[in-house]
């Protein structure tokens, strides 16, 4: 499998390094773009991949193209590739609440996987819903659960109306929990506990709480 990345943030280097750290495919199948010059020479110094500033360039001979840019910077992105994917190719895209439609529209391509993956995929312990076009092959149903799955845990859903609803449970969960550990770690300190040994009781009961 071989992969174009449009973006090279956070959540692109999550899913680019996953895949490398087990193996599922080689630095050479991985190509990058960002706008940042600095972002493509660090990525490039730390996995051995192709950078390039031209996401045109770093689609080209791909098998899926995974769209992790900012919602807000999306539709300047699919204006740039308008036209030039070829049928066979899959566009893969974790921008948050950006629908197929405008993906679809804006591209001029059909096979087209939209996913919400979230924060902890950065270590490998995330879970992300994702649904996809009928144009979508199984194979290419296949290569969407594998990208997906290399960061944690996948959920397909037949409808796209469910996305929304994970983007607010599982996209936007982190932060209730994090809220909530602060919140707990304020009523410590504020009953007499050091707040170094408030954080620590309440990390570990979380994470002991988790695994029960």
């Amino acid at each position: 499998m071989k992969i174009a990345f449009i973006g090279g943030g956070n959540m692109g280097e999550a899913i680019l390094g996953a895949m490398l750290e087990k193996k599922l495919c080689k630095p050479a199948d991985i190509s990058v773009s960002d706008i940042s010059e600095s972002r493509r020479d660090y990525l490039k110094k730390k996995y051995g991949i192709t950078v390039t500033a031209s996401s045109r360039e770093a689609v080209s001979g791909k098998n899926v193209i995974v769209l992790a840019v900012k919602p807000q910077n999306i539709n300047e992105v699919l204006a740039d590739l308008k036209g030039i994917l070829k049928p066979g190719q899959l566009v893969l895209s974790i921008a948050a609440g950006v629908k197929i439609s405008t993906i679809s529209r804006g591209l001029g391509h059909g096979s087209i996987v939209r996913s919400m993956p979230n924060t902890p995929a950065q270590i490998g312990l995330g879970i992300s819903g994702w649904t996809a076009t009928g144009e979508v092959s199984e194979e290419q149903k296949a290569w969407a659960r594998t990208i997906l799955g290399a960061m944690g845990q996948e959920i397909y859903f037949d409808d796209e109306e469910y996305l929304d609803a994970v983007t607010a449970v599982s996209g936007s969960g982190p932060a209730y929990f994090y809220l909530f550990a602060e919140s707990l770690i304020d009523a410590a300190v504020e009953v007499g506990l050091a707040r170094k040994d408030a954080e620590e009781l309440v990390s570990q009961t979380m994470l002991g709480a988790a695994h029960l």
